[in-house]
């Protein structure tokens, strides 16, 4: 989550610009196994530009409209083809709550969960909550969790939902004026939690530095973890018990060396029922397999926050600094 300087204009654009700095030929090949997911001769589709730092893209159940936030303009942007570019929820995830030190900012990381409600990791208020609709206009929202062991949460970055129903999160400090050093942070780790289907709140992992995207396997055996430090640029893995909490957690992937040539950090991610990740990580999506090999990357030339699968899973979305992106799959 490193934030790019704010452009200015919105546009929608089936492609590329003529002066944009995104690759031409985005597809970088390590393996011929990388072809089974992306096409070699795949180009980037830019769909809309203009935001200060795009994240948490998700497609909408039914309409497969693709939202996605704009973290520091506290804004949840809707994407079509016959609209283009509309502003969905302004605010998204700072409505002044706990105002000390906070950088209110919005909504990060979204997700629908299994009744098809929209479910946000809002940075400003310190929560997950779910959103009730609209009252004149102001989108309303219901608080999930903003607090573990009777001290708030630093700043929920992103979040997937078991099919147990229950959900599970990271909450690193970026949200806060300061980060690890504000004395409004009250959790002194940045944890992984799973919020059970009662309300009862577990801190599962605390060993990563800046814990940020994640993702369940297929099977929901494994959850992925990426940690956007650039000191430990890693993907962590770790194993889902039957009681919902995780086993020790591995070392998955280490792209540290690559953070020192290459703009972008691990962050957001899915897997694809094949098992293979889509991870945002140095120079745009890293494409890696189960095994934990490196098939190849998907270049997007500024730094990628986070991916969302086309409901049929024939499209990744690609929020990149300020940019909304696709890319057409192999599936």
């Amino acid at each position: 989550m490193r934030f790019s300087a704010t452009v200015l204009c919105i546009l929608f654009s089936p492609i590329l610009a003529a002066n944009s700095a995104l690759p031409a030929q985005p597809v970088l090949t390590v393996t011929p196994a990388m072809h089974h997911v992306v096409a070699a001769d795949a180009t980037l589709e830019q769909l809309a530009e203009g935001f200060s730092w795009a994240e948490g893209p998700i497609a909408e159940p039914v309409t497969g409209d693709i939202l996605f936030s704009d973290v520091p303009q506290n804004k949840v942007y809707r994407w079509n083809e016959q609209q283009g570019l509309t502003v969905y929820l302004q605010p998204s995830g700072y409505t002044g709550l706990y105002p000390q030190n906070n950088r209110q900012q919005g909504a990060n990381g979204l997700i629908f969960n299994s009744e098809k409600q929209l479910v946000l990791a809002q940075h400003g208020d310190r929560r997950l909550a779910l959103f009730n609709g609209f009252d004149n206009g102001v989108p309303q929202y219901q608080t999930l969790v903003t607090a573990f062991n009777g001290k708030l949460l630093n700043s929920p970055n992103d979040l997937v939902q078991h099919s147990s129903g229950a959900y599970y999160f990271t909450d690193p400090p970026y949200g806060l004026a300061g980060g690890d050093n504000s004395t409004e942070k009250q959790q002194s780790v940045n944890g992984i939690y799973r919020l059970a289907p009662d309300g009862n709140i577990t801190l599962l992992a605390d060993n990563l530095t800046r814990p940020n995207g994640l993702a369940f396997s297929p099977d929901e055996k494994w959850l992925y973890v990426a940690n956007s430090d650039p000191a430990a640029a890693q993907w962590w893995r770790y194993a889902v018990n039957s009681d919902g909490s995780l086993g020790k957690g591995k070392l998955f992937f280490d792209a540290t060396v690559q953070v020192k040539q290459l703009p972008g950090l691990p962050d957001g991610l899915k897997v694809l029922p094949s098992g293979v990740l889509l991870a945002t990580g140095p120079g745009g999506v890293w494409v890696i397999s189960p095994g934990g090999e490196h098939l190849g990357s998907i270049q997007t030339g500024v730094a990628a926050a986070n991916v969302a699968l086309s409901l049929d899973n024939s499209w990744l979305y690609i929020t990149a600094s300020s940019y909304l992106l696709r890319i057409k799959l192999q599936q």
